[in-house]
């Protein structure tokens, strides 16, 4: 076998995108979707898996159960493929059929729950579920993505770092909030190596991460129904909260500049840009938004039309509207 190699060898972790020109204001865009697994979650797969293997919870013929509304489940198919894992996925009826069929390919058994827990919703009925397959089955081992500290330390050691090495004069950081473990893993980085950096939580209307009341969503990423125990509050600045349907004109805005991004990069970009008209930052300041992933997945949803509109109606397809952002 002959390998080719180029004679700089491309670093997706240093990728980044200046919006200013395409959205006005001075905001730069860290794109985590150019590795094998196509998202920012296979730092968290890794880091969880390789501290699972080190501990000895990881042997051969284990089966790794998770949650997961896509991103994960097809990292963790990938790296369980890799390994030598079995890889049960636990999603629901928002995961995109562009992801399960990428965990089915790799070869991944997907679960997808379509009734909601009455009060957690339909993540209160994954997380019973994965409960559920791995009560009396030593076999399986539930990596919890939501409560892990390692899903945090990857960013800790990965993204924090990357970004501040780029951007050493960085004035603030936008993250979406899922599980909060890139969020934590960043702020904290932030907290230890540059505390003046403000960081800028983003989360989608209904999610309960934040306190506010439960909502159905149909956009999977960010957002929750059950708050995430890696969430500790002290390390945010600032929280803003994204209706669905500013995400999807966010999204289509940025593929009409020729970026196609998912549904969560969109959600962070439109709360970006919403704090920023409302905080300017000072002379020489630098604004950085983590994007998650791509667009690929999401063209049976937030890029088809019909499905913008089945559920949001012909005002999430209009430029005009303004953003509603709390």
């Amino acid at each position: 076998m002959h390998i080719i190699t180029a004679p700089h060898e491309f670093n997706a972790d240093d990728l980044f995108v200046d919006l200013e020109p395409l959205v006005g204001e001075p905001l730069m865009l860290k794109c985590e979707g150019f590795n094998f697994a196509g998202s920012i979650k296979l730092k968290a797969a890794r880091a969880m898996v390789d501290a699972a293997e080190r501990r000895g919870r990881l042997r051969p013929g284990s089966t790794l159960v998770e949650s997961s509304s896509g991103n994960l489940g097809v990292a963790l198919s990938l790296l369980a493929a890799a390994r030598g894992y079995r890889f049960l996925c636990v999603t629901d009826s928002r995961c995109t059929l562009g992801a399960r069929q990428l965990m089915q390919a790799l070869g991944s058994e997907v679960h997808v729950i379509t009734t909601p827990d009455p009060v957690d919703g339909l993540l209160g009925a994954r997380l019973a579920h994965v409960r559920e397959l791995c009560a009396g089955n030593e076999d399986f081992l539930w990596l919890n993505q939501y409560a892990n500290p390692d899903n945090g330390q990857a960013h800790y050691d990965s993204t924090g770092p990357e970004i501040l090495k780029a951007f050493p004069d960085l004035s603030v950081l936008f993250v979406g909030a899922g599980t909060t473990g890139t969020l934590m893993g960043c702020a904290r980085y932030l907290r230890d190596h540059k505390p003046s950096v403000r960081v800028v939580a983003v989360d989608a209307e209904g999610s309960v991460t934040f306190g506010g009341p439960a909502r159905t969503r149909m956009i999977p990423g960010l957002g929750t129904g059950v708050r995430p125990p890696l969430l500790d509050e002290s390390l945010v600045d600032d929280v803003v909260l994204v209706a669905e349907p500013d995400t999807i004109r966010s999204c289509r805005r940025l593929a009409r500049r020729g970026f196609l991004f998912g549904g969560s990069t969109g959600t962070v970009v439109s709360g970006a840009l919403a704090w920023l008209a409302r905080h300017p930052l000072p002379p020489g300041g630098r604004a950085v938004a983590i994007a998650p992933d791509l667009g690929e997945r999401y063209l049976d949803t937030v890029y088809q039309e019909q499905w913008v509109l089945d559920l949001y109606g012909p005002r999430a397809l209009d430029d005009d509207v303004p953003a509603r952002v709390g």
